[in-house]
């Protein structure tokens, strides 16, 4: 009987594996799948703008300048109102409760009335009345909906986050200048607002130039503002950057870049979670 050589065995293989693998993803299915995967993802993810372009893009459309609450509040809104009578008394129900992200699986029902109150806790925070400087507790009893009112949001802001209407950007700064090694850039860690770039002494004008655009275009219930300093780290460049270009603000901001933020609660990116210690604790 003729045996094969270790040649032709290693064609036989190779024909084998061409074959099955031809069986389990034809050349058009992946297509399909990489173009289906690519239409999902957001157009300008990778892009990076200077600083200036930034500030032209703000003053065209001041919502990229909301802070976390107004962009809480105004993704709660996207997703539509109704309203209705029960009992003789005008009820709203909000969109986003009737999980738009899962076919309705984690739909809330018979709590309008709570969630109309938390709703009006946003929207005082959206303001600036107070309650944007505290920590909003859900508290209730066991299965009232209080860790799927969380999920509804994280997954409302990170759909939000990649459409236009819900837009976020960060920075990062460029240190080839400063630092040798491979890492020509080190974005913000805590993922800042750019205009925070912007000394707090000096925002004033260009607040009110962005609020005033805000309500012409928008009819916005609340006001923009670009509270807070930046944090240790990008204080630290920009200090290092001030040194050497001589206090020359434009100067010192063409080493930084903006690039737009999605946020991910699996990445960890705008959006984090905390697991209780005790799983079995219905006070979780």
């Amino acid at each position: 009987m003729p045996r094969l050589s270790s040649v032709g065995k290693e064609v036989m293989m190779e024909d084998q594996r061409d074959k099955l693998a031809g069986q389990r993803f034809p050349e058009s299915t992946l297509q399909e799948i990489a173009q289906a995967f690519k239409l999902e993802q957001v157009r300008d993810k990778y892009r990076q703008i200077r600083f200036e372009a930034y500030l032209e893009m703000a003053l065209e459309d001041p919502r990229l300048v909301r802070n976390a609450y107004q962009q809480l509040y105004d993704m709660i809104l996207s997703y539509g109102t109704t309203v209705y009578k029960q009992g003789g008394k005008e009820c709203i129900r909000y969109g986003i409760f009737d999980d738009p992200f899962g076919q309705g699986r984690d739909a809330i029902y018979g709590i309008d009335e709570a969630l109309k109150g938390l709703m009006d806790l946003l929207d005082a925070a959206a303001k600036g009345l107070g309650p944007e400087r505290r920590i909003i507790l859900l508290h209730g009893p066991v299965a009232t909906a209080k860790s799927t009112i969380g999920r509804l949001f994280r997954r409302g802001l990170e759909a939000y986050s990649r459409s236009d209407n819900g837009r976020l950007y960060t920075f990062e700064w460029e240190v080839s200048e400063l630092e040798d090694g491979p890492t020509p850039a080190v974005p913000c860690p805590i993922f800042e607002q750019p205009l925070r770039l912007i000394p707090p002494d000096k925002r004033g004008e260009l607040v009110a130039r962005l609020n005033q655009v805000f309500q012409e275009d928008h009819q916005a219930p609340y006001q923009l503002d670009v509270e807070g300093d930046l944090c240790p780290k990008c204080r630290y460049y920009f200090n290092r950057y001030m040194q050497i270009h001589d206090d020359d603000l434009e100067a010192v901001l063409q080493h930084v870049r903006v690039r737009r933020l999605i946020l991910s609660e699996q990445e960890r990116r705008g959006i984090a979670t905390f697991e209780p210690k005790d799983r079995k604790n219905q006070d979780e």
